[in-house]
């Protein structure tokens, strides 16, 4: 099922290349147990979202779609948790110097704002196409509390593959052929964000 070049012999972009590899664990004996995996690593790190591997694995198995769905959130959630623990870990190596510099008033602004709406971010970067990773990451850094991150992540990312599910068994192989046109963009983004966050931390904190 793996894609090569298109009619217009394009050569896919190396994030296309992946999601073609992801997409190919789909037809895998353990696809379920792979999916939990996958779903749990994109939460945290890895680029290639699980819906490439959770729409055809509804199409093939339509009865279980819910179920398929069921797994990717449980996972992700799990994930997410994971991804909160880097992001305090890594603040945890900061904390001294950035509570002492100038960028306190600043830092403290962003507690108060995820913890007055941080479940609500949560929610939304779980259910869009904006990066999951970089928001259960931030999180951990802010200290948002763990219950509302629990909570906006299992809301958001519940809504998100329920609806991937439910997508493809009306759609089809029309669903699973748009995501892989849009994967190496959003690849891409991931890894400029990841980027970015990692010399916002070595600037403001790790070259000291």
């Amino acid at each position: 099922m793996a894609q090569t070049q298109g009619a217009t012999g394009k050569k896919p972009g190396l994030f296309q290349r992946l999601y073609d590899l992801v997409l190919s664990w789909s037809a895998h004996p353990r696809a379920p147990a792979i999916l939990c995996i996958l779903s749990f690593a994109e939460s945290s790190f890895f680029p290639i979202p699980p819906d490439v591997m959770l729409a055809p694995m509804c199409l093939a198995r339509r009865a279980k779609a819910w179920w398929f769905a069921f797994l990717c959130t449980v996972s992700s959630v799990a994930g997410g948790l994971l991804g909160y623990l880097i992001g305090r870990l890594a603040f945890g190596a900061i904390e001294p110097w950035l509570m002492s510099s100038s960028y306190a008033g600043t830092f403290q602004a962003a507690v108060d704002s995820f913890n007055q709406w941080g479940a609500v971010y949560i929610l939304l970067a779980g259910f869009t196409p904006i990066p999951y990773k970089v928001f259960t990451i931030s999180a951990g850094v802010v200290g948002m509390p763990v219950l509302p991150f629990i909570l906006g992540s299992t809301a958001g990312r519940g809504a998100r593959f329920f609806l991937v599910a439910g997508l493809v068994r009306l759609m089809g192989d029309k669903a699973s052929e748009r995501l892989r046109v849009w994967v190496d963009v959003i690849g891409w983004t991931v890894l400029a964000l990841a980027v970015v966050a990692f010399l916002a931390w070595y600037w403001l904190g790790g070259k000291r």
